[in-house]
């Protein structure tokens, strides 16, 4: 099993998005937090049976004032 990190974000729609920043292009959508979580899972398995490149390291997320 490996772990992945998934950064969540609520669209102008009020659709949740979540991208998993470790896999090229792996994302998806969901009404909630759980279909979100349900619906990446499946990304997830999609991606890593079509990526044969090495992953990337989740490092960590900064908050910045502008």
């Amino acid at each position: 099993m490996k772990e992945f990190f998934v950064v969540i974000e609520r669209d102008e729609n009020g659709m949740y998005v979540g991208e998993v920043p470790q896999l090229t292009a792996c994302y998806s959508q969901g009404r909630t937090l759980d279909e979100l979580m349900t619906n990446i899972k499946e990304v997830i398995e999609l991606c890593l049976e079509e990526e044969q490149a090495a992953l990337s390291e989740f490092v960590g997320v900064q908050k910045v004032i502008v």
